[in-house]
């Protein structure tokens, strides 16, 4: 039986995780003064509270959550992050929609790439940072949670696991490897992007 309030009480931790990855572009803003700042502060600071508060709710519900609370948690994280992250853009552009606003940023959690803004150049550089963010950010994601979901659920990477540990497996045995491959990965992934930045700046990149 699915236990929704532990599964939210897991997602309020990841929506305030998430709502201090926007201190970056805001961050950009000052350092750019661009026209964006009040934007980025604003959108941290519903997020941020707005975990806070389903925190405060459901702490008193938290719990080891098993495969079918995992599952509700993967599609909860896909649908409401990404609404939390149009509040740059729609706050900094009042005229875009809702619906454009959630394509861009479930495109960039989902690597896809695709985009419904134009004149990309014209916007402010903290918000194209947040925007390459999100694709930064998603191209790790989706690794992870293969890494750290699937096995949970039985699907493709437990018999990877599997062959690797010696005698039964355990869940208690599970965990640590997990978390060791996603700091390994999350680790390669960041000095992949450094690599990427100083080779940009040194070719001239500004």
């Amino acid at each position: 039986m699915v236990r929704p309030v532990s599964v939210l009480h897991v997602l309020s931790v990841l929506v305030m995780l998430f709502a201090l990855s926007m201190l970056l572009p805001l961050c950009v803003s000052f350092l750019y003064g661009d026209a964006a700042r009040y934007a980025h502060t604003r959108s941290m600071l519903i997020t941020l509270a707005s975990g806070a508060g389903l925190w405060a709710v459901t702490r008193f519900g938290r719990g080891e959550l098993q495969p079918r609370d995992a599952l509700l948690l993967v599609a909860l994280v896909w649908t409401v992050l990404p609404a939390f992250a149009t509040l740059p853009l729609l706050l900094y552009l009042p005229e875009l929609g809702f619906t454009d606003a959630y394509f861009e940023t479930v495109a960039g959690l989902t690597t896809t790439g695709a985009t419904a803004l134009s004149g990309l150049d014209r916007l402010p550089a903290s918000i194209n940072f947040w925007r390459c963010e999100l694709q930064w950010l998603g191209g790790m994601g989706i690794i992870v949670l293969a890494v750290a979901i699937l096995p949970l659920l039985g699907i493709g990477g437990s018999q990877i696991m599997r062959a690797e540990t010696p005698g039964p497996m355990k869940d208690t045995r599970l965990t640590p490897r997990v978390t060791e491959a996603a700091k390994g990965l999350w680790l390669v992934y960041a000095g992949m992007t450094l690599a990427c930045v100083l080779a940009y700046k040194a070719v001239g990149m500004s």
